[in-house]
């Protein structure tokens, strides 16, 4: 017998305690999303540009893209394709995201709510957040905060250096709540993912 769908209601938080001001998004989607699927969800939500890898951790498991070339580099890792949000969810609460394994963004995902859904398939929608997200390949934790030195400083020689890094502009914090579900929405419509 299926079960009835279920949505999720997740809070994602990059870097708690170490990122100011604080970069979170608050999603809802479906419970029998892959982390995979997750993981593009939270690209988009955040602005990423999903150009490294990623990984998923419970406590115990942790699950990743698998490659077939390095298996013996990935031990016990699961295939993150495989594993639904009812499952990485069935007996905890948190579950830690991992992208850039150079930059190491650190992203706490907890499960807020669970509510029934009459939704069925690819679902997500960003409901709230705040802060940008950091431009790529910036350094992680410590070189995001020497950028945002930097960009304070536009006077000095770093001040005009680091809005190249973001494209030209950057304000730490603006987020888009209707750009980033726009995203999302691009990949429920695709089915991409």
């Amino acid at each position: 017998m299926a079960t009835k769908p279920t949505l999720y209601t997740l809070f994602i938080q990059l870097e708690p305690l170490q990122i100011e001001p604080p970069v979170w998004r608050l999603i809802r989607v479906n419970s029998d999303c892959t982390l995979r699927k997750l993981h593009h969800f939270i690209q988009a939500a955040f602005g990423w540009h999903s150009c490294h890898l990623h990984e998923f951790q419970d406590g115990l498991n942790h699950y990743t893209p698998l490659d077939p070339e390095s298996t013996d580099l990935q031990g016990d890792a699961q295939d993150d394709r495989r594993i639904k949000l009812t499952k990485a969810f069935k007996h905890v609460d948190r579950v830690r995201y991992t992208y850039d394994f150079g930059d190491s963004w650190q992203h706490v995902i907890a499960l807020k709510a669970q509510e029934p859904s009459d939704v069925s398939g690819t679902w997500c929608e960003v409901l709230d957040g705040a802060g940008a997200c950091p431009p790529e390949d910036v350094g992680g934790v410590p070189g995001y905060l020497d950028f945002l030195q930097a960009i304070a400083r536009p006077d000095s020689d770093q001040g005009q250096e680091a809005p190249a890094w973001a494209d030209g502009h950057f304000d730490p914090t603006l987020f888009d709540c209707r750009a980033a579900n726009a995203a999302v929405q691009r990949i429920c419509n695709n089915l991409w993912g």
